[in-house]
């Protein structure tokens, strides 16, 4: 709840900033004299950057359980089930989360965690992994979820997520409006947005969001290396980690839905927009680290 806050607290500070920096500028005059109103693009920009975002956060477990496939373990059928269901529960107590509910899915081997709160989770693994790795890697790949939610990684995210599309709704839009009024220049007969405006919103959009695409990637994956860190954290040794993500590196990972997939385990690698970064980075950091 306490990172709920944070995220609402920050939204308004952003929003507030973008605000008195307009006023400073003079970009308030600008946008009026174009028909544009100051504090109704900063509501747009707030309700079209976070509201989009928080709804994502707030939904991320039903639709992820809808998505994926998930069944949830309500009660383990089998052994390999208990072990589960024990191993998350053991991870979330040393970590100092609730328990998760615990899941798993069809599908080539990854694994995933997400929720809006960190005492009311989800970490769900594959059929592929489980059948594809040993316990210990097992462990450490759910040790990986944990620290992710432990971290407060899919608030975090959101949040991020949410101050680049603020960003992205209200330059664009500023820009759109300068770009009008330069190619309107003169014309005193019409009032409000032209075509300028709105062709230029258009393209700025798409590129500007691109751009942010790019931030949060980055941020994405040096979370992951926190991540693997804090599964080594939470078993007391790196080995099962790096024995994991070699395991990973010799099969191919399934893909997940784009709402979790930058939750999985393992995901696209050497490219701007990937989430994860190279397996062989994430060993070698793993090995780097002190004990």
């Amino acid at each position: 709840m306490k990172r709920i806050l944070l995220f609402v607290l920050t939204n308004v500070l952003v929003v507030a900033v973008l605000g008195i920096v307009a006023s400073l500028l003079g970009v308030n005059r600008f946008l009026t004299s174009n028909g544009l109103n100051l504090g109704a693009l900063l509501g747009f920009a707030l309700v079209m950057g976070f509201g989009g975002a928080i709804i994502s956060l707030l939904i991320s477990k039903p639709m992820a359980k809808w998505t994926s496939g998930v069944r949830v373990i309500n009660q383990p059928s089998n052994a390999d089930e208990a072990w589960i269901v024990d191993t998350v529960r053991k991870l979330s107590e040393k970590a100092g989360i609730g328990m998760p509910e615990v899941g798993i899915f069809e599908g080539a081997p990854n694994a995933f965690a997400t929720g809006a709160f960190k005492n009311s989770a989800l970490v769900a693994v594959s059929t592929g992994l489980l059948q594809g790795m040993t316990h210990d890697e097992i462990e450490a790949v759910i040790g990986h979820e944990i620290a992710h939610v432990a971290n407060g990684d899919m608030v975090t995210m959101t949040l991020i997520q949410g101050v680049m599309n603020t960003f992205v709704v209200f330059l664009s839009r500023v820009v759109g409006s300068l770009v009008d009024s330069f190619l309107r220049k003169g014309d005193q007969e019409n009032s409000g947005p032209g075509i300028g405006y709105y062709v230029t919103t258009i393209v700025l959009d798409i590129v500007l969001g691109f751009a942010a695409a790019i931030v949060v990637a980055w941020f994405s994956r040096h979370r992951e290396f926190r991540a693997d860190a804090g599964s080594a954290q939470l078993l007391g040794r790196k080995q099962p980690m790096i024995n994991a993500l070699a395991r990973l590196g010799s099969l191919q990972p399934g893909e997940l839905p784009k709402s979790v997939a930058a939750f999985g385990i393992a995901g696209g690698i050497g490219q701007l927009f990937s989430t994860h970064p190279p397996l062989e980075d994430r060993i070698a950091a793993l090995q780097n680290a002190q004990s």
